[in-house]
């Protein structure tokens, strides 16, 4: 049985990938996640937030930022350095102990740093980069065109900085989620990570203030991911890695059916544990075998939308079927 895949230029023995998540931030996580059948590895993200948290905390025990004068900037850097180069040993020791390829993944607020660390984590040796671009329509002075361009701002100066492939991990917060994503696609990136999922909020009732909800993503919410991968996978110039909701090898298969080239799952590992990936890859064989698949080319994309296809049309076929029982 073959499942054997191409994403972002990679080989990958499996298109079931470990997502990036706090389970991808240790070597021997890592080590487990390959044995038990993991595709690739995609790191847990590094945060800019994270960096000027060591450098507020670093540079405040002894003394106050006044106190250090001209040097603060100097030390400053030298903190920051500091925070960044554990997150590349990892990378570096991932590289050494697994065969399977390690994609890091980032997540920056300000222009200069994405440059800065992306430059790093091609330096220490990973495989791919994935641009975890969580920037969210949040602020009211912000327009669709302010949020594109700045993906697309990003996107071309990494392209002229570094070598290795480029994916971005994207939400769904977008007015005109299919056509930006054909645009993004044609920017020369190698892959679009859709789903990312955003941070819940929940309300405390009690402490009457807000919190965190849980993050973890469900079953339930594989049919929004399924839906734009059908729409999607053949109107992109590059990899469609799909993602969320994603709870058995059954999913993987539907995913990899709509056009998917790769599979990421983070929710169902800590659900499950981390050898769940080995089940997750035997139920997709499992699958094959029942249909007659010999590998995943046979089948992958098999009930994607043509190109030439309209998208609004298909979507109203598959309400009216349900509404109205029409076939």
């Amino acid at each position: 049985m073959n499942t054997n895949v191409e994403y972002l230029g990679l080989k990958l023995k499996s298109p079931i990938l470990a997502g990036s998540c706090g389970l991808t931030a240790n070597v021997d996580n890592l080590c487990k996640l390959e044995k038990a059948g993991a595709g690739a590895v995609v790191l847990k993200s590094i945060f800019e937030e994270q960096i000027i948290y060591d450098i507020k905390r670093n540079t405040h025990v002894y003394a106050p930022v006044g106190n250090y004068g001209d040097s603060y900037e100097y030390i400053a850097q030298h903190v920051a350095d500091d925070s960044v180069s554990k997150h590349f040993a990892l990378i570096r020791e991932a590289k050494k102990q697994l065969t399977i390829p390690v994609i890091g993944s980032i997540n920056c607020f300000s222009y200069e740093n994405w440059l800065t660390y992306a430059k790093q984590f091609q330096d220490a040796g990973c495989d791919a980069l994935e641009l975890n671009m969580a920037i969210m329509p949040f602020e009211t002075s912000l327009s669709t065109d302010d949020v594109e361009r700045t993906f697309s701002n990003i996107v071309q100066s990494l392209k002229k900085s570094i070598s290795i492939p480029i994916s971005i991990k994207v939400g769904t917060y977008f007015t005109d989620l299919a056509k930006f994503m054909q645009q993004l696609s044609w920017m020369g990136i190698q892959g679009i990570t859709m789903f990312n999922k955003s941070m819940q909020i929940d309300v405390d009732v009690e402490e009457e203030k807000l919190c965190n909800a849980d993050s973890l993503t469900y079953p339930g919410e594989l049919y929004n991911t399924l839906r734009w991968t059908a729409i999607l996978s053949r109107r992109l110039r590059c990899n469609l890695c799909a993602t969320t909701g994603v709870d058995n090898g059954l999913d993987v298969a539907k995913l990899l059916l709509a056009g998917a080239s790769a599979v990421q799952v983070a929710s169902c590992l800590y659900r499950n544990g981390l050898d769940y990936m080995r089940t997750l890859n035997d139920e997709l064989k499992g699958w094959m075998e029942r249909k007659g698949y010999e590998s995943v080319d046979q089948f992958r994309g098999k009930l994607a939308m043509r190109s030439n296809d309209k998208a609004s049309m298909l979507m109203r076929t598959q309400f009216m079927n349900y509404f109205a029982d029409i076939k």
